[in-house]
């Protein structure tokens, strides 16, 4: 789950995190009385949406005047917002952080993580902040510090000097950052994040350490322990799809362009299934992982969701009935697909538990159903689907 930078930085704060003074504003007039109160200038004007590249995109603006928090309020509330993370339909701006700006002296970048790698959580800091750390990274890998943490062991005082002597703080600047990455990993793990990223986090002229911008997401399968973080989301900064999923408990995503909609149980047979449907010449519109022990209900709301796509132009069911038996995923195909209606072809490949029960289920349905005998089966014809 992702949170705004607002809501980051109200989460920075809790954990003793120094952060720029400002408010969230959710109109121009609201944007207007945050200038007022912070009483200083310059003021940050910055768009509130799930993607990184707003500046380049307009989305921050450096208001020295109050009739510039005004102009800026007014231009940048109800665009529509492109950056090379929103893809090129943009997002809505509905919400904007007015917050006071600062003299900087240094930009920094630090982000604290899961490593699947080690099993460990990894801090990586650049000196190269206020950049797009993916390019610094495959340009310059030399300029990113890595420090590992063992979770069993916890987060030392030697781990914040690696990481403060790695990027050549001044002495003044190590007691600040030192506290601060130890508030980060707390709130890391405390809050089962899988990413906290700060870019830039700056140094000012007047000696002070502070996150100037701040990005949390958080593992949605903590998400039942964190009822207090759940009410941060923005059901407006998801594809309704994905959120109509979410109510079925089921593993959505819709991928930006694609013609063949898919329907898997498990998610590695998921991977190798969008595979298969790019190997037979088609793209994959979507990840669709029903889960090892879907119902017949929650069968039938992924196809529903899958069928309401109108990019899609045919459809694989691969399924592996184990806990999820194949007659279950037969019932529940047939009754989606009789409520739905069904106007373009659809391909199963089911094999496992109650397979005979499952293929006669759809064999007497009535449907026009393709049933493949195996992967490769399944492969060809939906090649064939591809090619129309």
């Amino acid at each position: 789950m992702k949170i705004h930078e607002y809501q980051a930085k109200e989460l920075f704060k809790k954990y003793g995190v120094p952060i720029p003074r400002g408010k969230a504003a959710f109109s121009v007039a609201e944007a207007k009385a945050i200038g007022a109160e912070l009483n200083t200038f310059p003021v940050v004007v910055k768009a509130q949406i799930h993607a990184g590249g707003r500046g380049k995109g307009g989305g921050v603006k450096l208001a020295k005047t109050a009739a510039e928090v005004d102009q800026y309020a007014s231009s940048i509330l109800g665009m529509t917002l492109v950056t090379h993370q929103t893809g090129p339909e943009g997002r809505l701006v509905k919400k904007l952080l007015v917050e006071e700006g600062l003299p900087i002296a240094k930009e920094l970048y630090l982000s604290v993580l899961p490593d699947r790698a080690t099993a460990k959580i990894v801090f990586m800091a650049s000196e190269a902040g206020g950049m797009d750390i993916e390019e610094v990274a495959a340009k310059t890998p030399e300029k990113i510090i890595k420090v590992f943490i063992d979770p069993l062991l916890g987060f030392k005082g030697f781990h914040a000097n690696e990481l403060a002597f790695g990027l050549n703080l001044k002495p003044e600047f190590i007691k600040q950052f030192n506290a601060m990455v130890a508030a980060l990993y707390k709130l890391c793990v405390d809050c089962d994040c899988s990413l906290v990223e700060i870019n830039p986090l700056v140094l000012t002229t007047d000696n002070r350490v502070i996150a100037l911008d701040g990005k949390i997401n958080f593992d949605d399968n903590a998400m039942y322990r964190h009822k207090d973080i759940l009410e941060y989301r923005d059901l407006d900064e998801e594809d309704p799809a994905e959120v109509e999923a979410s109510k079925y408990d089921l593993n959505y995503i819709k991928m930006p362009s694609g013609n063949i909609g898919n329907m898997v149980n498990g998610a590695g047979l998921a991977m190798a299934t969008m595979d298969i449907i790019q190997l037979a010449g088609a793209t994959p519109a979507n990840f669709l992982d029903v889960g090892g022990g879907a119902s017949a209900e929650q069968v039938e709301n992924g196809f529903r969701i899958i069928l309401a796509d109108p990019a899609v132009k045919g459809v694989l069911i691969n399924i592996f009935g184990g806990i999820l038996r194949c007659d279950r995923l037969a019932n529940g195909v047939v009754d989606a697909a009789k409520k739905v209606g069904i106007k373009i072809p659809v391909v199963i490949r089911m094999e496992g538990t109650n397979v005979e029960q499952g293929r006669e289920i759809l064999a007497k349905s009535g449907l026009n159903l393709i049933t493949a005998k195996d992967v490769s089966d399944a492969a060809q014809k939906i090649a064939q689907v591809a090619k129309g």
